[in-house]
């Protein structure tokens, strides 16, 4: 196999509590290629939503990565002043995040979002053309009426449409790395459909996607690789089949007796 485009090593992502310390990443190893997509699971709280915001450098107090390297195309994001994280992000990486009513500003129009993310990806068209880009991603998520959706703020769409405008902006980023935490959530299964189908297309056009997510089923219908997080460790990994199929540990098992547990 290939040279991972994306590896981890030993990271570890502590929060300091007045009366504990809390855990949430404890020496995990991860690689993730180009063209495959790379699923995370576990429980709750067992570290999935830390891993997304710890490679971007999103920790915020009293939470913090104390150790541990994350690759980029052989450059150490953990080792970046945060003005280069801020070049990475949506370039390099593009994230779509679990909670998108979190992650748009209300008050800027969901055109002027896909504006910022069309410059950050390096590739920036003239107005006519990236309208007319956004208004296809719009629609490829599951999007009717795409003008007026551009020209909406945040606050007045439902977070079922904010959701599928954050899987929009992940495809428009071009990056070499998306990640995917949650990303059909809360939606309907033709929505579901569709934006898996974007998934897929983007991996086929060599992205290297890390999905996280609490739905067995999408993993069992999209990963290629398979990683399952507890407690804050890594306990198994290897190809979807290996651990759908032949499961080693109790853990793992127990993930796929109890499907509906998982969140």
């Amino acid at each position: 196999m290939d040279k991972p485009v994306l590896s981890i090593r030993g990271l570890s992502t502590y929060f300091y509590l007045k009366d504990r310390t809390v855990k949430a990443l404890d020496g995990v190893d991860i690689d993730l290629y180009s063209g495959r997509i790379t699923a995370l699971m576990g429980g709750s709280g067992s570290g999935k939503s830390v891993m997304s915001l710890s490679i971007l450098g999103l920790i915020e107090k009293p939470g913090r990565v104390v150790k541990g390297s994350i690759l980029l195309e052989n450059i150490d994001l953990l080792a970046l002043p945060e003005r280069d994280m801020r070049r990475v992000r949506g370039a390099k990486i593009a994230l779509i995040f679990q909670e998108p009513t979190n992650s748009l500003n209300p008050v800027i129009k969901v055109k002027d979002h896909l504006f910022e993310v069309n410059r950050r990806s390096g590739q920036p068209l003239e107005r006519r053309e990236a309208v007319s880009l956004f208004q296809d991603v719009l629609s490829r998520v599951g999007l009717r009426d795409t003008l007026k959706i551009l020209e909406s703020y945040p606050f007045e769409l439902s977070g079922g449409m904010c959701q599928r405008i954050m899987v929009a902006m992940g495809l428009l980023a071009h990056s070499a790395v998306l990640i995917a935490d949650e990303p059909t959530s809360s939606l309907d299964l033709t929505t579901q459909a569709a934006i898996l189908k974007e998934l897929s297309r983007l991996r086929d056009e060599g992205i290297g996607i890390l999905l996280i997510t609490h739905d067995l089923g999408v993993v069992a219908q999209m990963a290629d690789d398979v990683y399952v997080i507890n407690d804050g460790h890594i306990v198994e990994q290897g190809t979807v089949y290996e651990v759908f199929e032949a499961p080693q540990q109790e853990y793992t098992k127990l993930l796929l007796e109890k499907t509906h547990g998982i969140d």
